[in-house]
């Protein structure tokens, strides 16, 4: 890991860290054209072909059936499916208390107010690959049902045998999923905008991926709505002399071993902690995937900061996905915090509280678009729609104002439509 004093961090080496997650997008985007535009042209067809290229298997029905959807939670232990049924109710209490109150005004002739309706049907994105992830179907599929959206979709890459994992079916059936499509990658992504002879198109997409579906979302913004730009996972600690140095370093390995491209940085008041924290992850045996020491290599940085007011200000800068704040003033902190994507607070709250089972949303920006995104969430599938009701007397006293507005942006219609109104008896 690199090892950096704050105070003495020279700007090319803090724009070196900021600058994380940045992959060569444009690369990706060539590569990602070709796809969507066939599968744009020829739809089921293009799907299947691209899944047998990148998954490796060979699709008959791209739509999984409602029987494999139901027998799933025959599959896996009675465990598990308790596990995800209480991590869906807590994520679920947590997303009903984000839906928005209508409200509206009456003053002087004008009634106005707001409503919020749900986005009709919603594609929830899975990444597939070594791994399975349940919670991540969840995470996106849940607060699109409690939103009240009618349509929720999954697409996940199948494994080698065809089918989709277990574990993926089972989350669908406890978060209230209404479709399921064996397909991964650029050619899920397209075949959800556009829609295909089995898939239905829909009008917003969700979901993490990796730089290929990213840049496929990307491209077909203009076609459909997409929750956020999203990159490799990245977490960053403050902490001061309070901090537990073993779980400090668990914490780094824990999201490390997402991927080599991850981020984990360590921004403490404490020499000493930094120095531990570094020798504990010398041990390359306390964390299974090789992937995790790569990322710490590649990506990873202990930082020494005077106070933690220079570390709060660095963190403000540095935008993270998952911020964790271990010090003597955990929640007191909390107001000073402007951009981060979710925050976890004292020793006894890993990221991975949020990743699975506490209530809080794990899909979140990253790469420093916590600056401008908030994480998925219920009004990430509503949208406002604004009323006004005028009466007489109310456009009479508008008139006032729109008429020479309206005249001075030389829009004499506009100002007319107002004009016959008040002229009328």
């Amino acid at each position: 890991m690199k090892y950096y004093i704050l105070n003495h961090m020279s700007q090319e080496e803090k724009i070196s860290l900021f600058r994380r997650g940045r992959a060569e997008v444009s690369k990706a985007e060539e590569a990602v054209r070709p796809i969507i535009e066939r599968v744009r042209a020829e739809g089921d067809k293009a799907v299947k072909e691209f899944t047998e290229r990148f998954d490796g298997t060979k699709i008959e029905e791209i739509r999984v059936s409602q029987e494999e959807i139901e027998g799933a939670e025959k599959k896996i232990s009675r465990e598990l499916v308790e596990a995800l049924e209480t991590a869906a109710e807590n994520i679920a209490e947590f997303h009903r208390r984000q839906i928005p109150e209508e409200f509206s005004l009456n003053d002087n002739g004008r009634e106005l107010g707001i409503i919020f309706r749900a986005i009709p049907r919603v594609g929830c994105y899975i990444p597939g690959g070594r791994a399975a992830y349940p919670s991540t179907v969840l995470m996106t599929a849940i607060p699109a049902r409690v939103a009240g959206v009618k349509h929720i979709a999954v697409a996940t890459p199948p494994g080698r045998d065809g089918e989709i994992n277990p574990l993926i079916l089972a989350a669908c059936k406890i978060a209230g999923v209404t479709r399921v499509y064996r397909m991964g990658g650029a050619q899920a992504i397209a075949a959800l905008a556009y829609g295909t002879e089995s898939i239905d198109r829909v009008d917003k997409i969700v979901g993490p991926g990796n730089i290929y579906v990213t840049s496929a979302k990307r491209l077909m913004s203009s076609e459909v709505a997409v929750d956020m730009p999203a990159g490799p996972s990245e977490v960053l600690i403050i902490a001061d002399e309070r901090g537990n140095a073993r779980v400090i370093a668990y914490d780094l390995l824990a999201q490390a071993e997402h991927d080599t491209d991850a981020t984990c940085i360590l921004i403490t008041t404490s020499e000493a902690i930094g120095e531990d924290v570094r020798k504990i992850l010398e041990d390359k045996n306390l964390a299974e995937r090789e992937e995790a020491y790569l990322s710490l290599e590649k990506n990873g940085a202990i930082i020494i900061a005077g106070n933690v007011e220079d570390a709060i200000d660095f963190s403000n800068s540095f935008a993270p996905e998952h911020l964790q704040i271990v010090t003597a003033k955990n929640k007191e902190l909390l107001e000073e915090i402007e951009n981060a994507g979710s925050v976890f607070l004292g020793n006894y709250t890993p990221v991975a509280s949020g990743d699975y089972a506490s209530g809080t949303n794990h899909v979140l920006p990253t790469s420093g678009f916590a600056r401008a995104y908030s994480g998925l969430n219920t009004r990430s599938f509503l949208k406002s729609i604004f009323w006004q009701k005028l009466s007489k007397e109310g456009i009479e006293k508008l008139s006032k104002v729109i008429i020479p507005l309206a005249e001075a942006e030389g829009l004499k219609a506009h100002a007319d439509s107002v004009k016959i109104r008040v002229k009328e008896d």
